[in-house]
């Protein structure tokens, strides 16, 4: 499948011009995000996630597995993130691209490593069952910022999910159909989100936040910050050639904890406007 053309000289003229004078292409302010849209499916775990035209589905299922030996009373969390060439012609089938690599590497420390997920309390019997969680992410459409509507897509399906309620009696196992007992949400110690910030190489130039797929292109440099609203920081990645000062990356920090705390409100809404129209138990 042929790559999208390059930028023309006049389109990266334009949006230079137009970023000079604090104004992006599709209206938005430097620091603006495009606000999610979040629409949840038939079964809880289930959410597509959209930002703009980026467009990511995310799924979360569990089954009872053998813990490892190394740790015997933690469950286990796999994160598995597929690009279909359906998102964007710079995918192809069978090839991993860079933006593919980097976004599989960056889900797994904000969503898995920084340990979102209780895993101790997925450990049903020490030693010998665990609930092991898979975390699938369908990337249907990329028209920039990929990255930050995956895991927020992820960390929406991770708290969305409720796992079978189990009750065990000496080395019986019972695992209760959601008819018979009410579902158990995931013990969760946060919620981290991820924000995206693109910079270009004319410094003057006020860095933008969840940038658009031209914007992408043509930046020098992408900033991606990990935290959650409580202001606790999980990652901080920076690709690209341009040098940050130390209080240049302190105020995108600060610019990335206001952000968290609104999309904590929107997700939390949606969360609770979907649960009481399923009748589903808050805990």
């Amino acid at each position: 499948m042929p790559r999208p053309p390059s930028p023309s000289i006049p389109e990266r003229e334009f949006l230079y011009a137009s970023l000079k004078q604090s104004l992006r292409l599709d209206g938005r302010l430097p620091l603006e995000m495009r606000e999610p849209t979040l629409t949840f499916g038939p079964d809880l775990g289930w959410v597509d996630c959209a930002m703009g035209r980026t467009r990511v589905l995310a799924s979360v299922d569990g089954k009872m597995v053998k813990p490892t030996p190394e740790r015997p009373l933690e469950g286990v969390i796999t994160i598995h993130s597929e690009i279909s060439p359906m998102a964007s012609s710079d995918y192809e089938t069978g090839r991993a691209s860079d933006e593919e690599v980097v976004l599989t590497r960056m889900l797994d420390k904000v969503l898995r490593r920084s340990d979102t997920v209780d895993k101790e309390s997925l450990c049903v019997q020490a030693g010998q069952r665990v609930w092991h969680l898979r975390l699938t992410i369908h990337c249907l459409a990329d028209a920039g910022n990929l990255l930050d509507c995956a895991c927020l897509a992820g960390i929406v399906a991770l708290k969305h999910y409720r796992r079978p309620e189990v009750e065990v009696e000496g080395e019986d196992v019972t695992i209760h159909h959601p008819s018979e007992r009410a579902p158990i949400p995931l013990a969760m110690h946060h919620t981290p989100y991820c924000f995206t910030f693109a910079y270009f190489p004319d410094t003057t130039t006020q860095a933008v936040l969840d940038p658009t797929s031209l914007e992408q292109r043509l930046s020098a440099g992408l900033l991606s910050i990990a935290l959650n609203a409580q202001r606790e920081l999980c990652v901080v990645q920076k690709a690209g050639g341009v040098p940050l000062a130390p209080d240049e990356v302190m105020r995108i920090i600060n610019v990335a904890v206001g952000k968290a705390k609104e999309l904590d409100r929107i997700v939390e809404k949606r969360l609770q406007e979907d649960w009481s129209t399923r009748n589903v138990e808050v805990r």
